[in-house]
């Protein structure tokens, strides 16, 4: 375990830690955009057994105010076993020769806006990946709405400086989506909008060197756009990756 502030992280170790995890992803993703009804309040997926999840919690209260769950990858030969592989065609990556993790369901206590909370996150990420060799981190990033002009800024600023090199970009499987790439070529960004309108999950990304798919998938169900999102570890910035390294003990099992 180790925390940044009033932070710790940690894996879950328990069923129940789970469910606490699942509780806040329903809070976060469900109940907080007014899409739920009736059920247990869980977010829930086959995709949980599979994986690990991080939780950030408040250490004076132990509240839960952060969660996220990782799924390892050997190599890109089993790149369609990602939830990702749903909404995008990701043949292109069976090559990569290196270990990968998903990182999904990431969310933040809709009560907590501090920012250590997001940064707390990071170093265990960082933790997780120095520990294991990971050489590709990926997952998707969630715009709120689906109102693509909201975001179009943003959305000619990934387009303009941030395209997953070719040899890796996914292609489009999803039945709807919003091809960003074309719509906005020749919108030239104003960055400190685009900045300011980009989710704070994929600001990290872009900030580690981080690349995007060409398209946004559109997903009503959860009134989201989102973009699929890698970063290759070894070309993390020296200076960017030091920001992201805890300054404590590694979370237990990470």
């Amino acid at each position: 375990m180790f925390g940044i502030g009033r932070y710790s992280a940690r894996l879950a170790a328990t069923p129940e830690d789970i469910r606490r995890c699942q509780q806040l992803r329903y809070l976060a993703f469900i109940a907080g955009r007014g899409l739920g009804g009736e059920g247990q309040d869980l977010d829930a997926d086959r995709f949980d057994e599979v994986c690990q999840h991080m939780m950030v919690e408040e250490v004076r209260t132990g509240r839960l105010v952060c969660c996220f769950r990782m799924m390892p990858l050997p190599d890109g030969t089993e790149i369609e076993r990602s939830y990702s592989a749903q909404y995008y065609e990701l043949s292109a990556l069976r090559s990569f020769p290196g270990k990968m993790v998903e990182m999904g369901r990431f969310c933040i206590h809709p009560e907590h806006r501090d920012p250590n909370i997001l940064r707390t996150a990071w170093a265990a990420m960082s933790a997780h990946v120095e520990r294991e060799g990971v050489e590709l981190l990926f997952g998707c990033s969630s715009f709120q709405g689906v109102d693509a002009e909201e975001y179009r800024d943003a959305f000619a600023l990934l387009r303009e400086k941030h395209l997953a090199p070719r040899r890796w970009l996914p292609r489009v499987k999803a039945p709807a989506v919003f091809r960003f790439a074309t719509a906005f070529r020749f919108l030239k960004p104003d960055l400190r909008l685009a900045m300011r309108r980009m989710p704070p999950l994929l600001r990290s990304y872009l900030v580690m060197g981080g690349w995007v798919s060409d398209h946004a998938v559109i997903d009503r169900d959860l009134n989201t756009l989102h973009v699929f999102t890698g970063v290759e570890v070894r070309r993390v910035p020296q200076a960017r990756a030091a920001l992201l390294r805890p300054r404590g003990p590694s979370p237990a099992g990470a």
